[in-house]
């Protein structure tokens, strides 16, 4: 910027900014990108109507004499909706590719790490927040159907209750950064999108053909174990003390692998590479 000095020169002038570059103003730009975002509150919206569609439908099949946990009814879905939050990690991320929005992104905010970071933080905390939401919401649906067959909610116990519905809206967060980190990495929406539906969907379900091949592929079933899906039902369902899986701590780890990897993948992408 210039202006005009009296002897009809022009002198070069700096505005300064009282704003500056910190990572509460890029987590808000992240969230306004996000919150603006259509397929955002659609993706929220079909896993809520899955989620208490399905819950209704197990708590309206199961009997007093099948001793079934209702909970279960509850954090079942995410065996579907987990696709959801994968996808919409997936779209956030190659969203702003696909249109060019990433050029304008690094500009305003140079530190690539930052950007990765609060986009991270912003999906995971909305998918936490809104799967609870979701999955309480659910609960209070089938409370009536529970209770007329005798297999209420037990909400004194947190164990068996609410811990089940806290680490579920966990995993949905783990299921939206491993859609971010592959939306990072590979930088097409097309390519983001399988490559998590892969991770998440099918690696699981092939996996389990090799649970009927024999003892020569028994690694590769047990490797499984450690895929996303498998480790969040562990931690979410607990297997018996003695029983064949892994405990809730060895499966906390895995997600946090999970997480840990993708991010530090994506950022070695995002650096490294230009927009």
């Amino acid at each position: 910027m210039s202006t005009m000095t009296a002897d009809g020169t022009r002198r070069a002038t700096h505005v300064t900014s009282p704003y500056r570059l910190n990572f509460l103003r890029t987590l808000r730009s992240e969230w306004i990108k996000i919150a603006t975002l259509r397929s955002t509150w659609w993706s929220i919206g079909i896993t809520a109507l899955l989620t208490v569609g399905i819950a209704t439908l197990i708590a309206s099949t199961v009997s007093a004499a099948d001793q079934f946990p209702m909970i279960q009814a509850v954090v079942s879905p995410i065996q579907f909706t987990m696709l959801l939050a994968g996808i919409l990690g997936a779209i956030s991320v190659t969203g702003e590719y696909s249109t060019g929005m990433i050029r304008s992104t690094l500009t305003a905010t140079p530190v690539r790490g930052m950007v990765l970071t609060a986009k991270a933080v912003v999906l995971a905390a909305l998918l936490f927040i809104a799967s609870l939401v979701i999955f309480f919401g659910a609960a209070l649906v089938i409370t009536p159907i529970a209770e007329s067959k005798g297999l209420g909610l037990d909400w004194s116990d947190f164990d068996v209750t609410i811990r089940p519905i806290l680490l579920a809206s966990a995993a949905m967060a783990v299921f939206a950064l491993i859609g971010v980190a592959f939306g990072f990495i590979l930088r097409s929406g097309a390519g983001a999108i399988a490559a998590t539906v892969g991770l998440l969907f099918v690696l699981p379900i092939v996996s389990m053909t090799f649970t009927m091949a024999g003892d020569a592929w028994q690694w590769i079933a047990e490797a499984s174990r450690y895929l996303p899906m498998s480790a969040a039902q562990y931690a979410i369902n607990p297997v018996p003390d003695g029983a064949d899986g892994l405990t809730p701590e060895v499966a906390y780890l895995a997600l946090a692998a999970w997480v840990a990897a993708g991010m530090l993948g994506g950022w070695a992408v995002l650096r490294t590479r230009d927009a």
